[in-house]
């Protein structure tokens, strides 16, 4: 499937403070300029302010985000199309990420349908995107089964046959696009089979507040690749929202190959070795870029995906990222240090150990 976009070269030059140890990072920056995050979806979306959940989210743990939404109860990806109201809200801001989400049962039908049914009005949205933003990164939301299944099709009437058939229209998709898959229905298959939270209201379909919250901490680990422990709880107890943040950093953090989570981001690390030497290992994640470039802040540099670089000193370095895309150029940068180590103590002899007993008297 070829997106009929004009791409326009830009140049993004943000750095990345938002994130955490792990050092993967976007050309984002939060210190500068806001995350922009718009989602794009139906009640599973709207349903006890999951955006705003999530943004609050992320500014408790000091991330500088805006979050929009244009959703609209029980529509497809063919109904948006006829909303100018969403093509408005695209077209409203430079969009870091957009999160789309099809009707819950939309996606839960075998590819020959999807290909008529859904895939040209995806289409057309993911046009209008790319044309308001070429860097703007499209993530996939991947929803979850009706608590029972769905008893008027007989292929998805249980629940686990309608989460594994909307999973796989997810996953359909995304081979078709490259896009990245949000799993917030493997995150809702985990916490039924880990615990007793209540994800479902009353029809057994919509998600409880507790079901948007874990649909926000999946989305805040799938984005910043770090679990959001710690985070604003919203209506939740703190040990309840620990249990989702949980689960949800892991079932990311165990399939970021696989739902392509890794797409457009890089990743840097760095270690002093029990020899005393530096080392850094440096990875690039860009599926359609044309070159790629490294400057580890020595006057060295590589123009491999995936480095590993030895620094003779100890210090400070910047270790900067140049990729060319159909994004335009992007530059990433990341702060690595490195500490030597404590000089050895000087040899000093040491005294003997004189041990005194008292005299008993006889």
């Amino acid at each position: 499937m070829i997106i009929a976009t004009k791409i326009k070269k830009v140049m993004i030059k943000r750095f990345f403070s938002f994130l955490a140890a792990t050092f993967w990072g976007t050309s984002l920056n939060a210190g500068v300029e806001p995350m922009r995050v718009l989602f794009i979806g139906n009640s599973y979306t709207h349903m006890n302010s999951m955006p705003a959940l999530f943004e609050k989210m992320a500014i408790s743990k000091g991330i500088k985000i805006e979050v929009g939404m244009s959703a609209k109860s029980s529509h497809t990806f063919k109904m948006h199309c006829n909303r100018p109201e969403m093509f408005e809200a695209i077209r409203s801001k430079k969009w870091d990420y957009v999160v789309l989400q099809g009707f819950s049962r939309e996606l839960s039908y075998e590819p020959s349908y999807l290909d008529t049914a859904s895939v040209p009005y995806f289409n057309q949205i993911v046009d209008s995107i790319k044309s308001n933003n070429a860097c703007t990164n499209v993530l996939l939301y991947m929803t979850w089964g009706y608590k029972d299944g769905f008893a008027d099709r007989e292929e998805v009437d249980s629940y686990e046959k309608m989460s594994d058939a909307v999973r796989n229209g997810y996953k359909y998709l995304s081979e078709i696009y490259n896009f990245p898959i949000v799993p917030v229905g493997d995150v809702y298959r985990e916490i039924r089979k880990k615990t007793d939270i209540n994800l479902y209201e009353a029809d057994n379909q919509h998600p409880t507040p507790f079901g948007s919250y874990a649909v926000a901490s999946t989305f805040y680990s799938s984005i910043f690749k770090t679990s959001a422990k710690n985070a604003f709880p919203g209506k939740l107890t703190p040990e309840d929202a620990a249990t989702i943040q949980d689960i949800a950093f892991n079932v990311v953090s165990k399939n970021l190959s696989k739902y392509k989570l890794l797409n457009n981001t890089m990743k840097v690390s760095n270690e002093r070795t029990k020899m005393g030497q530096y080392f850094v290992e440096c990875e690039s994640n860009y599926p359609n870029s044309t070159s790629v470039h490294w400057n580890f802040g020595d006057g060295t540099s590589s123009n491999k995906t995936k480095v590993k670089h030895e620094y003779k000193n100890p210090g400070e370095y910047w270790v900067i990222l140049t990729v060319d895309d159909e994004c335009g150029q992007r530059i990433i940068k990341r702060k690595v240090k490195f500490v030597a180590p404590p000089p050895p103590t000087p040899n000093v002899q040491s005294k003997p150990k004189v041990t005194t007993y008292p005299t008993k008297k006889i």
